[in-house]
């Protein structure tokens, strides 16, 4: 705890100024409108009168996010994998993937509604569908930047079929997978939001709609806020994840 507050002294300086300023702000200046600005009270009461509902929320957001999140990783490590040594395959689909990779998932809204059973499987392939394609990129990227000399020395050494893949292709690669799953996982948090949005009953994005429908800025704000706070976990576990798996890289940083 006191090694977390002497890294983060300033971070928490930072964020205590904020939230003095915010108090100060909201209850002397009277230029601000009391509805759409409340005061810090009033935002932490959100949280001790709907914290089941943030809870719940939580719950059915994670139930679109993990699956399409999941699918993403695996197609598009396999995927990216499969084209980064396929010469032939990637010379021909790659103008395809530099089409269609940088349009927003938002272009497929009135077909995934249209087309899908459910508002869950809607919002699962958008979800996969964003959080796809960094992932991919980033593979095929991770195998081409192999040395040739690396490779050629695996094949020497007799190494083939799956151990080649799992003990050359995919450790080699890895930096770059995991900087794309990294982009993906921020991606699929921005992607559930927005959908949530217009068709959920449930979710952390449904509840900051629903409630700015009414006007209740107070648990607007909480809603914000407690968005953050899963993002910023989610984010600060995949990193200790990413730590650990590329291990020799923490000990290159340790040392420097």
């Amino acid at each position: 705890m006191f090694k977390f507050a002497r890294q983060y002294w300033i971070t928490i300086l930072i964020g205590a100024a904020t939230i003095i300023g915010w108090q100060l702000m909201t209850t002397k200046a009277s230029f601000l409108n009391p509805v759409i600005f409340p005061d810090f009270g009033e935002i932490f009461g959100v949280f001790t009168r709907s914290g089941e509902e943030l809870l719940q929320g939580f719950v059915s957001s994670m139930k679109l996010l993990v699956p399409a999140y999941v699918a993403s990783v695996v197609l598009g490590i396999s995927g990216g994998i499969f084209f980064g040594l396929n010469n032939t395959v990637r010379k021909i689909l790659m103008p395809y993937v530099h089409m269609l990779s940088p349009l927003p998932p938002t272009l497929f809204i009135p077909y995934a509604i249209a087309l899908l059973p459910s508002f869950q499987s809607a919002s699962i392939f958008l979800i996969f569908l964003g959080s796809f394609w960094p992932i991919f990129l980033g593979a095929i990227q991770g195998v081409l930047i192999i040395e040739k000399q690396y490779l050629d020395n695996a094949k020497t050494l007799g190494l083939k079929g799956y151990d080649f893949l799992f003990k050359v292709i995919v450790p080699a690669a890895s930096p770059y997978i995991l900087s794309g799953a990294g982009t993906s996982l921020t991606l699929s948090f921005f992607i559930l939001t927005m959908a949530e949005m217009f068709g959920a009953e449930s979710g952390m994005g449904y509840f900051i709609q629903y409630y700015s429908d009414f006007a209740q800025y107070d648990y607007v704000i909480a809603g914000m806020i407690y968005n953050s706070a899963v993002i910023l976990i989610a984010l600060l576990l995949f990193e200790q994840l990413k730590k650990r798996i590329l291990f020799w890289t923490n000990l290159k940083t340790d040392s420097d």
